[in-house]
């Protein structure tokens, strides 16, 4: 009864803080400035595409744009690749590692919280060991592979490894244990349902918002994947954008840093456009994937 009381005396006060046009104010305030701050980096990466390579080595910060646009477009169309096929490969590669990363993690998650056998929790742990070891680590063995299976310029090589996500696969997990009713899926079997129907129709709507947030930010790492196309990637017409890019500071006798950020900026544009159009999914698929209900 005590803390039922101590309570219903909390809420009027956390109703009246908000009525208060002072704390308001402050909140407003505090949130305008978060939003500059996250916004800064963004406008002068788009001020410095527009300026030269004088301009911004005698004043690195500058928050007008200048003129220099057209002259930045074309320097970077000057160099020996062109920036479509950039796009196309980083839009290939990105699109179809996303597709396969989360279908194939979302399966893994669902056969570690809908089935019952022995070796679930030590395959869970197997994964979670994986999740530790960095990347760079077998990169040497990744690439002998590649070369004496001669598929070094081969974007399959950049796709298929992301069929194996383990961070995805413990996100994943998380969220069916919080989201899904096994007696959901115990009903589909008792209709006669199979296992892949039932998942396809039954528990991919249910993990949306989980496969949306897994989605942006796989799609970000892939996009902005550049030791591994690096390596494997020799021919122009194969090389990503952030390899492309990495390419104008290659210059023996000047950097074009307005071409650089030009670039950049370019790079960054179609990230922002994912992140918008699938954003409203985040808070619900973080919040869910979190903690287990």
């Amino acid at each position: 009864m005590a803390e039922v009381a101590t309570t219903k005396l909390k809420k009027p006060s956390a109703i009246n803080k908000r009525k208060n046009p002072i704390y308001m104010t402050v909140i407003y305030i505090v949130c305008i400035i978060l939003l500059l701050l996250c916004l800064m980096p963004f406008w002068l990466l788009l001020v410095n595409a527009t300026r030269s390579s004088v301009e911004i080595q005698t004043h690195a910060v500058s928050l007008i744009p200048s003129k220099y646009l057209q002259n930045n477009w074309k320097v970077f169309q000057g160099k020996d690749f062109n920036v479509a096929v950039g796009f196309k490969n980083s839009l290939i590669i990105s699109t179809c590692a996303t597709a396969l990363a989360v279908y194939f993690s979302s399966l893994t998650a669902y056969a570690l919280t809908a089935y019952e056998w022995k070796l679930r929790d030590g395959f869970f742990g197997f994964i979670m060991g994986v999740m530790m070891i960095p990347g760079q680590v077998t990169s040497i063995g990744f690439y002998q592979m590649c070369y004496k299976l001669h598929l070094t310029n081969n974007h399959l090589m950049l796709i298929l490894p992301s069929i194996a996500a383990p961070m995805m696969v413990f996100f994943m997990r998380q969220y069916l244990q919080a989201s899904l009713s096994i007696e959901i899926v115990e009903s589909a079997r008792v209709d006669g349902a199979n296992e892949f129907f039932t998942f396809n129709r039954i528990v991919l709507p249910i993990m949306k918002p989980a496969m949306a947030t897994q989605a942006i930010f796989s799609f970000v790492g892939s996009w902005n994947n550049l030791f591994t196309p690096m390596i494997l990637l020799t021919k122009n017409e194969l090389k990503t954008m952030p390899v492309m890019v990495s390419l104008l500071k290659g210059d023996i006798y000047r950097t074009e840093y307005g071409a650089i950020y030009l670039g950049l900026f370019l790079t960054v544009l179609p990230l922002i456009i994912i992140y918008l159009l699938l954003s409203r999914y985040i808070v619900a698929g973080v919040a869910l994937g979190a903690v287990k209900g």
